[in-house]
């Protein structure tokens, strides 16, 4: 199975391609990914073009998807702002992943990108998943805050359950949203 294409008013989500490994690898630069991700660091173009034959190979096994976040909509070419993912977990369940390179956060785009891949996701029609995850290291606020504004419910910390470039084994935040699931956020005990 090929990774579809998704089309948001702003943005094209298409797969990551040899073309976008020089924009993966200076986006993964920026010490906030390393910091809250298990990527490499520091992070090669030998990285990023593994990365892009692995998810070619897992889309191509039904395993998850890879998505380039492309601010054009009709452009499968455009320069990449981030990648957000769905990877799955288990019978009808998929884990939600992503980053924004540092000079385009706060933009909307995650959100916007996310969206569209969570409908993707539900869609009987696209994955026909039940539930989505997502995990997250304890302290990664920004991702929590996402995550929350998507409908995603916390459902609690697992010790020593994320690992990260910089910190190795540390504990990670877990939420949880359900197809029947409102998208509408809701309050979150860790963030306030």
């Amino acid at each position: 199975m090929n990774t579809p294409i998704l089309r948001t008013p702003r943005l094209t989500l298409s797969a990551p391609t040899a073309g976008d490994a020089p924009a993966i690898t200076d986006a993964c630069q920026d010490p906030e990914i390393p910091r809250w991700t298990p990527l490499p660091s520091p992070y090669t173009a030998e990285h990023a073009a593994a990365f892009i034959d692995e998810a070619q190979a897992r889309a191509a096994a039904d395993t998850g998807y890879e998505w380039a976040i492309r601010t054009a909509p009709d452009d499968e070419t455009a320069p990449l702002v981030g990648m957000i993912s769905l990877t799955r977990r288990g019978p009808g369940t998929a884990e939600i992943g992503f980053w924004i390179r540092g000079d385009q956060r706060g933009n909307g785009y995650l959100t916007e990108a996310a969206r569209a891949v969570i409908d993707h996701g539900f869609e009987p029609s696209g994955l026909g998943l039940d539930r989505l995850e997502w995990n997250a290291a304890v302290g990664n606020i920004a991702s929590a805050r996402a995550a929350r504004a998507l409908g995603f419910r916390f459902e609690g910390v697992r010790r020593g359950a994320f690992v990260t470039t910089s910190g190795g084994r540390t504990d990670g935040w877990s939420a949880g949203r359900l197809f029947t699931d409102s998208p509408a956020p809701v309050a979150w005990t860790v963030l306030g």
